[in-house]
């Protein structure tokens, strides 16, 4: 059960491991760009792709669907970015249903956990499969695997990478259900040698990707590569909203106030925060494609002071 193509790399790593895929769920198709067309998910392409059987309920606990589900008599189910399960399906195979989530779990909970760890300025993250329960990623852990976020490592990088970790750590996780070598482990066991606090990961609102440059350069910074390249990080440019993917820090007192700019018209455009510089490397302008700092400057003479 998945739509993205975070989930579409589980899906290959099962069917390459010699699992019996008994069927695919994922979501309807929905028209999308200008002429409406109707587009088909990550997952369902590349079901169709392999010749899978493929279910597209619009609603999860639809009669039909549920009949159908049943009749695919699966020993387990995978959910990777998915919806929400209602008991009556993710209670219905013997094994139960295993979801794949981007985090280490109990931290980052929620629908955004790659984003909210670079936001926040982790060092770590790595990805858990547990097996599902009714409070949301909460439910007994069977695998963990760590891995380490660059410095500069954007959401969309960090995606690439933890998409492909998933999709191992649930192979492994399958086969040790398989030959019953996996004990669940329930979160509240899980070692925190810090007493950490629990942080969540809450979907990702507009107000969230508006940049307050009265903030520190590091938080400035890991907001930006926290939501690059989705949904975008974004200032205003003589009124102009302003899109940003890509940044360097300046660790030094500016001469101009926070959110003010300073730029040569030519090489570099750098914001203030309250305690340095931004220097935008990768931007997009309201109505135009995305490029380097330095395109956007000669094609945008009114920088210049």
């Amino acid at each position: 059960m998945g739509t993205p193509e975070f989930a579409v790399a589980s899906l290959d790593a099962m069917v390459n491991a010699g699992c019996t895929i008994a069927g695919v769920i994922t979501a309807p198709d929905k028209p999308a760009g200008r002429g409406l067309k109707l587009q088909e998910s990550a997952v369902k392409k590349y079901a169709v792709e392999k010749e899978l059987k493929i279910l597209q309920p619009g609603k999860l606990k639809d009669p039909q669907f549920l009949n159908e589900l049943r009749s695919l008599k699966a020993d387990i189910q995978v959910v990777v970015a998915f919806r929400m399960l209602p008991e009556l399906v993710w209670d219905m195979p013997p094994m139960g249903t295993i979801n794949v989530h981007a985090s280490l779990l109990p931290q980052y909970r929620g629908a955004a956990p790659i984003n909210w760890a670079i936001i926040n300025g982790e060092k770590e993250t790595g990805v858990t499969t547990f097996k599902l329960k009714h409070e949301i990623d909460t439910g007994d852990i069977l695998l963990q695997e760590k891995i380490l976020i660059g410095e500069n490592e954007t959401a969309g990088e960090l995606h690439d990478r933890l998409k492909e970790l998933g999709a191992q750590t649930l192979v492994k996780t399958i086969k040790g259900l398989a030959d019953d070598t996996l004990k669940e482990m329930p979160q509240s066991q899980i070692p925190n040698p810090k007493s950490e606090t629990l942080k969540h990961a809450p979907k990702i609102f507009t107000d969230t990707c508006k940049i307050d440059w009265n903030k520190p350069v590091d938080e400035v910074h890991n907001l930006i590569r926290g939501l690059s390249p989705f949904p975008g990080a974004f200032t205003f440019l003589n009124e102009k909203l302003l899109k940003i993917f890509r940044t360097e820090r300046e660790h030094k007192r500016s001469s101009i106030p926070a959110g003010e700019f300073e730029t040569d018209g030519k090489t570099f455009l750098k914001f203030a925060c309250s305690d340095g510089l931004i220097s935008l490397k990768e931007i997009q302008m309201e109505g135009k494609k995305k490029m380097n700092v330095e395109d956007f400057l000669r094609g945008y003479k009114l920088l210049e002071k």
